[in-house]
């Protein structure tokens, strides 16, 4: 491709509003150009980019037994009420009607279409198993679209599905996931971490995302560096400092005026956080009986079953309650902090809050509080306290779980060792279904007894605009992008130092024919500016090497050739140009593949 015919366009700076690094770099380099919130135009080079990640998890989805298909972006209603996610998500889901009134969506995601040609193509055990994925468009009308292609509304993503016969089987092909995603990351030049996370809208029974730590990122992750353990925040465990053993002690009223967090009760009673008690009140959305049973036939009618529930959650005050376990524990669809008429109308005070004596609430206390003995806890009344709340004697919670958030420093599950906190940004996920979508649309099959069977499915992704966000984000220096070999737009940069030099137009022209010729993708600068802005374009274009051709090195028989991970210029006689230029591109492929290793598998 000539830069005189690229159909986009260098920027000195990058758009104002603009603050992640790789949207800068990306919208500089002309690679993509913002329509809208969340939603960008691919421009040539950014496509081919895209095109060139596409291709890399064609060749391991492939290898893995998937086989490609293509299913729409726009589904009738119908199926997703099957499943019940038409009534569970939210404003991110956009509905719509047809011309003949029929509610439609845009997918956000595709189970309930797959599971629809499941039951339609799957009738006996003898077809299974299978693997299917495509390469497809979704939309997610996301409220807070930002740092570029990293969190949009329109999006491409990969999806697979897998349909097994049992548990042993979806476990076969999810770890296969495990190991292609590594592959598909490391081959496109990111390192990645395989985090264990909440199942979410998704549902099953497992689930792992892959992230890539960048400071950008918004999810917190929690690792540890002597064992190995990761797990998003959402689900992060960790070893719960012990409470001393102590026999109960009676009940005792305090005094404590305007004493209303902990650290200010902490202050007044000279005592360590861990010996309190800590009230968390919220609401939860849950599902009423209706949308339990599947035998919601409107949106209408789903919304009334649906209602509120008063939660009281009870930690000990050295912790903090994770929104996310909480949520899983009482099966809520949303969380929304409690007010304070709702507060009291449960019998509680806010601020002077403990589960002793409240009503109309579900009562969820972590592990840590039944262990936890004589605590501090609130008298619901305004300006006291209560010594030596013991769980059991004082009050009865419904669910006993953890219900804390891991953070720097706690104990590692596994070994012990401090937990440290992390950024990262997700660039795939893989979920063990199992049977939540088939059983829920009669997806099933024979087994070799003739009997029906739910089919047990497997669902990953694959952002594959995020993927390119992400290698931008870590790929780059103060000039511009650096690009792997397997995801560059172009190999091979040639810069021509024409001025009114004939000859070097000349040998730049046949340079870029017979390199072309031999099949190496080559972007020719032939434009007419100063050579500083055809280095400075160079740079922040990022392909992997710079040819530069100018009259001084043609008078000694040689080219420039530069890699733009490195500083070096080395000067190459013109007759061994297409060799050198062929045998650099091999070695910086075989780096790449180099970091194709086997990871060996982690629940988390």
């Amino acid at each position: 491709m000539r830069m005189s015919q690229l159909f986009s366009h260098t920027l000195r700076d990058a758009p104002s509003n603009t603050q992640a690094i790789s949207h800068q770099l990306l919208e500089r380099a002309g690679f993509i150009r913002q329509l809208g919130a969340g939603i960008f135009t691919a421009m040539p080079l950014g496509h081919r980019a895209l095109a060139k990640i596409e291709q890399i998890v064609r060749e391991e989805m492939n290898a893995i037994g998937g086989q490609e298909i293509k299913m729409p972006v726009v589904n009738p209603a119908d199926v997703w009420q099957e499943t019940g996610r038409w009534y569970a998500i939210g404003s991110e889901m956009s509905r719509f009607q047809d011309r003949t009134g029929s509610e439609m969506v845009l997918a956000m995601t595709h189970e309930e279409v797959v599971t629809d040609l499941a039951r339609r193509e799957i009738r006996s055990y003898r077809q299974l198993p299978r693997l299917v994925y495509h390469i497809q468009t979704k939309w997610r009308d996301d409220p807070r679209p930002r740092a570029g292609l990293i969190r949009v509304r329109e999006f491409t993503m990969k999806d697979s599905y897998s349909f097994d016969v049992d548990e042993a089987g979806l476990d076969q092909q999810y770890r296969a996931h495990y190991q292609a995603y590594f592959n598909i990351f490391h081959r496109c030049g990111l390192d990645v971490i395989a985090v264990g996370s909440d199942t979410g809208m998704m549902g099953g029974s497992l689930a792992h995302e892959f992230m890539v730590l960048a400071p950008i990122g918004e999810d917190t992750l929690i690792l540890c560096d002597s064992c190995g353990y990761a797990d998003n925040r959402q689900v992060a465990t960790f070893q719960k400092p012990p409470a001393p053993a102590e026999a109960p002690r009676p009940i005792e009223k305090v005094a404590t005026p305007d004493v209303t967090t902990i650290d200010d009760l902490t202050a007044f009673l000279e005592i360590p956080p861990a010996k309190t008690a800590k009230a968390v009140f919220m609401m939860a959305e849950v599902a009423g009986q209706k949308v339990q049973s599947q035998e919601v036939e409107s949106q209408e009618d789903e919304e009334q079953e649906s209602e509120e529930r008063f939660i009281f959650a009870v930690v000990r005050g050295d912790m903090e309650v994770n929104e996310t376990k909480l949520a899983n524990a009482v099966q809520a669809r949303a969380l929304r902090p409690a007010t304070d008429e709702e507060i009291r109308a449960i019998g509680a005070e806010p601020g002077y809050g403990s589960p002793i004596g409240v009503h109309d609430a579900l009562i969820v206390a972590d592990e840590a509080i039944v262990e936890s003995p004589n605590l501090v806890a609130g008298a619901n009344e305004a300006g006291f306290h209560l010594r030596n709340v013991n769980t059991g004697r004082d009050f009865t919670p419904d669910i006993v779980t953890d219900i804390t958030a891991a953070g720097e420093g706690n104990a590692c599950p596994q070994c012990g060792h401090a937990l440290r906190a992390d950024r990262g940004v997700e660039v795939g996920n893989i979920f063990k279904l199992g049977t939540r979508y088939s059983a829920a649309m009669g997806a099933t099959f024979k087994d070799s007894e003739r009997v029906a069977r739910p089919i047990v499915m497997g669902s990953y992704g694959i952002g594959i605009g995020r993927a390119l966000a992400c290698v931008a984000e870590s790929h780059n220096d103060e000039y511009g992008l650096i690009w792997p070999i397997t995801i560059a737009p172009y190999q091979v940069h040639i810069t021509a130092l024409t001025g009114r030099d004939e000859e070097v137009a000349q040998v730049a022209d046949q340079l870029y024919a017979d390199l072309s010729a031999v099949g190496v993708e080559v972007l020719y600068d032939d434009r007419d500016e100063s050579p500083g802005v055809k280095f400075n374009d160079a740079d922040l274009l990022g392909m992997p090497l710079r040819i530069t051709v100018g009259s001084r090195g043609l008078k000694k028989g040689v080219v420039e050739l530069k890699r733009r991970d490195r500083k070096e210029r080395t000067p190459v006689p013109l007759d061994e140009i297409i060799e050198t230029v062929q045998a650099e591109i091999a070695a910086l492929a075989a780096e790449i593949e180099a970091q194709v290793v086997d990871v060996p598998f982690r629940e988390s």
